[in-house]
């Protein structure tokens, strides 16, 4: 299954009215609150960022001394989950001791070019896990732990796990056992023989995970952390054996909207195009997690796989991308988001040192991967804000807040409106996603609700990988940014904004 089809990018849900269509101006619409049947909450932990594993081998990379990190993640959210794992997860080994020996390699058969994993190891040290539990302590963040499935062993994934569980402490979520398992018995993956599948993976998971809780009586687990392959997640929650099961915290599974980047057809305009399977895919997946008394996350997506796509994945478009469907989701009751990102050199370790979103490009760039990381940390440079994040950072002003419904008439364009009760006003974001048409929106809002101010996420262009603000201001070094808040006069219960084509809006009422 292409992994597109895990989790397709749509645009409906209740809380989530959609927009379409084209050839206007400027078109009217007309929104009013209302409750939500479903009523979801997004959890204050929803926002979070997920790393290559062997980020780790910089330790100072997760340090508290890394200040300027620090503060993006704080900006980010006071409450966040950052996720340790992607593809080099399965080549990571602890070195407990100098004395701690490196584990047997699998070199799959066939050419090793044609093949996407690293085909190294990468050592991680004791104080790699001290300087990150140093680390979530100064965020206030929780920590999703990926161990080793691909070349390992029980004893070796149970013994990094102890040392993990005993440093990091309560801000240690869940673990992880593998990476995208369903991918392993690909020719481009190679982990695993062609005829490995669910009943192997299963078999061998547990065993990892009863060894682990030997070690670690109070571990927690989350998985099966799958690719594309949906039903994999619906066996994975029906069969795991009973003595663990109740340790299954988290179902979780990966999205990414587009690939490859080297696909003269995946565009801008078709990543904010949408499509109709995100909806009753991501619901199905959310009421069968909660059946069980387990949440459902999306532990690693981004906007295009394999590093992602200049132009796309480091621009403007996607700000737009990430903030709508972090909401989507939020919508339908997943309990958060992980976007994938990194320095570079270990995204393209990750990827078997493979750059296909430079292909085509004029001239080689700096950054040979990694397009689509929300913190741009490249060595020698300063850690930046992508335009990712800013989307990202208007999404997770809904944290904590209980989704409402919008009812009215619609302009047929490319838009989505979102709402929320907070604990004091309601909130309203509105993503205008046509290049050409500007929105006109009338808001009518309940008695109780009378002073509205408004922050507008913008660019020069949907494909600008410069001059992004969020409330009239860029984030600049060392996280200060200074929102500037619109305020928005109501009138007659209503409130009247402008949205420009390619931008979005977010509504703070009271």
């Amino acid at each position: 299954m292409h992994r597109r089809s895990f989790l397709i990018r749509a645009a409906a849900a209740t809380a989530c009215t959609s927009l379409r269509g084209l050839d206007q101006s400027t078109v009217a619409a007309q929104l009013t609150l209302a409750p939500h049947p479903f009523a979801p909450q997004m959890p204050l932990s929803f926002p979070g960022l997920s790393y290559e594993m062997a980020q780790l081998t910089d330790p100072k990379f997760f340090s508290p001394s890394n200040q300027d990190l620090v503060a993006l993640f704080r900006l980010l959210s006071p409450q966040g989950i950052l996720r340790i794992g992607g593809n080099t997860s399965e080549f990571c080994w602890f070195r407990a001791n100098p004395s701690t020996p490196q584990p047997h390699l699998h070199t799959p058969a066939g050419r090793l070019d044609a093949n996407w994993m690293p085909h190294r190891l990468f050592a991680i040290t004791p104080q790699a896990i001290d300087n990150l539990a140093g680390f979530l302590r100064a965020t206030g963040w929780r920590l999703i732990y990926g161990l080793n499935f691909g070349n390992s062993s029980p004893a070796r994934a149970a013994q990094e796990a102890a040392y993990v569980a005993r440093n990091v402490g309560p801000q240690l979520d869940f673990f992880q056992i593998g990476n995208e398992p369903d991918f392993y018995h690909d020719a481009n993956n190679g982990t695993r023989p062609p005829n490995w599948d669910f009943p192997d993976y299963l078999k061998e998971w547990t065993a990892f995970a009863q060894a682990i809780v030997a070690q670690v009586p109070s571990a927690r687990f989350g998985g099966p952390d799958v690719g594309a392959s949906s039903n994999w997640i619906t066996q994975f929650a029906a069969a795991t054996p009973p003595a663990i099961s109740r340790r299954l915290v988290a179902i979780t599974g990966h999205y990414y909207a587009e690939g490859p980047p080297n696909d003269p057809s995946v565009t801008v305009a078709r990543l904010l195009a949408g499509n109709s399977a995100i909806a009753p895919e991501t619901r199905a997946i959310e009421i069968l997690a909660r059946a069980h008394g387990r949440i459902y996350r999306m532990t690693e997506g981004n906007s295009c796989y394999r590093g992602g796509k200049p132009g796309l994945s480091d621009a403007f478009a996607s700000a737009l991308w990430a903030a709508d469907y972090m909401l989507q989701l939020a919508s339908l009751g997943c309990a958060g988001v992980n976007l994938h990102g990194g320095s570079s050199a270990f995204l393209t370790a990750g990827l078997g040192d493979h750059t296909p979103g430079i292909q085509g490009l004029p001239a080689p760039p700096a950054i040979r991967s990694g397009f689509y990381s929300p913190i741009q940390s490249e060595p020698g440079r300063p850690i930046k804000a992508m335009p990712i994040f800013y989307g990202m950072l208007l999404a997770s002003h809904f944290a904590g807040n209980t989704f409402l419904a919008l009812q009215g008439s619609l302009p047929a364009i490319n838009a989505t409106a979102y709402a929320a009760q907070a604990p004091q006003g309601s909130k309203v974001a509105i993503f205008n996603k046509d290049p050409q048409a500007a929105i006109d929106l009338s808001l009518r809002l309940p008695a109780t609700l009378n002073r509205a101010t408004l922050w507008r996420l913008q660019a020069p262009t949907l494909d600008a990988t410069q001059e992004v603000t969020l409330a009239g201001s860029q984030i600049l070094p060392h996280a200060a940014w200074q929102p500037i808040a619109e305020p928005i006069p109501i009138k007659n219960g209503a409130l009247g904004i402008h949205i420009p084509a390619a931008s979005a809006a977010l509504l703070f009422l009271t």
